[in-house]
């Protein structure tokens, strides 16, 4: 499969801004996959495709502020830091990207807060825009990580064009995120509010919950076009034994299993046994699906709508078919659906 069969044009008023008054109220296309037929509902209709033999499996990943603005020492020049991942948690050690690249050197100090509350010394270049940072900071891990919380801000992408307000700190966070890791929402899961879950679970529907820690590897562009020389950059995941036993527990007992969001997916399929059961495992994963791939675990998907060209399309491809989804992509910008992080939802069935 080529990169450019994953090539469309996205009209700039579709990507969405701000999300849904109410995160069930969004709209959902459903595209059911043997037959390419297309239906427009609202997602708290969700409810209406499954009942009490039927599981979701949910990424429960917590998104952290991580989103830094600080000062390059002598010349004050304003710096932007975006924290990726925590290397060393003794020696607070942490991959970021830097903005501008260019000033920020290594031996650079940068300093964050008004009182100069956090001081991070630049300690190796990874890539263009990727440092190595040592935080510098005397006090208990957990007062290092508060002042990251008070001084960071929510990382909504940046495609978004507005400045952070007081509705992504609630907004941009799944109902049920509780693992802090992530610095990317996993996007499917914001549809799901706390009344329709209840519903959900009143009509014996199951629910289980894995992590993958999204980072911003997920969105690097494909740069080839020959799908099969991509490679993913490495995420950290966790599936554990119980939320294994349910999904399994679904399977034996003929149920379907909805895995809501692409990183959901690529955490499951990265465990599957040689039998189709889903297997506990904790520690990375760097999956890339894309047409043509069988798929071993779930019988539905749930996924918003994605940008051209994306890894994520490639995987919401993979599950739909590629004709039927390229097809309710077309359909979409016909009907003027809302894109990417806060727009709305596809349930394929």
């Amino acid at each position: 499969m080529k990169l450019s069969k994953f090539k469309f044009n996205l009209p700039p008023e579709l990507i969405a801004k701000y999300p849904a008054n109410n995160r069930d109220e969004s709209r959902m296309m459903v595209l059911h996959r043997k037959t390419g037929k297309i239906e427009h509902k609202t997602f708290k209709d969700i409810i209406n495709y499954f009942d009490d033999k039927d599981t979701f499996v949910m990424n429960n990943t917590k998104v952290f502020p991580a989103r830094l603005y600080g000062n390059k020492e002598k010349t004050g020049a304003k710096i932007e830091v975006f924290l990726l991942r925590e290397l060393n948690r003794e020696s607070l050690l942490w991959d970021v990207l830097v903005d501008p690249a260019r000033k920020i050197r290594i031996g650079n100090k940068l300093y964050f807060g008004e009182n100069d509350d956090l001081v991070a010394e630049v300690i190796d270049n990874t890539t263009s825009r990727g440092r190595t940072l040592r935080f510098l900071f005397d006090g208990e891990y957990e007062d290092f990580k508060k002042t990251i919380t008070r001084l960071g801000e929510t990382p909504i992408p940046k495609y978004i064009d507005r400045k952070v307000e007081a509705i992504d700190d609630e907004r941009f966070q799944t109902i049920f995120a509780k693992e802090e890791g992530a610095v990317a929402v996993p996007t499917a899961g914001l549809h799901f509010s706390r009344e329709l879950m209840k519903r959900l679970e009143l009509k014996g529907v199951s629910f289980s919950e894995v992590t993958l820690h999204i980072g911003l590897g997920t969105f690097r562009p494909v740069e080839v076009e020959d799908l099969t020389k991509h490679k993913m950059d490495s995420e950290q995941m966790e599936i554990k034994d119980a939320a294994a036993k349910i999904v399994n527990r679904t399977k034996d007992a003929k149920g379907k299993v909805c895995v809501v969001g692409t990183t959901a997916m690529r955490a499951v399929e990265t465990s599957v046994s040689t039998d189709g059961r889903l297997k506990p495992y904790a520690g990375w994963t760097n999956k890339f699906i894309f047409p043509p791939y069988d798929f071993e675990i779930a019988d539905a998907m749930v996924s918003n709508f994605h940008m051209p060209e994306s890894t994520l399309l490639m995987q919401v491809a993979a599950f739909g078919g590629y004709d039927h989804v390229i097809k309710a992509y077309k359909e979409a910008i016909k009907e003027k659906y809302r894109f990417l992080a806060y727009g709305d939802a596809m349930l394929i069935i």
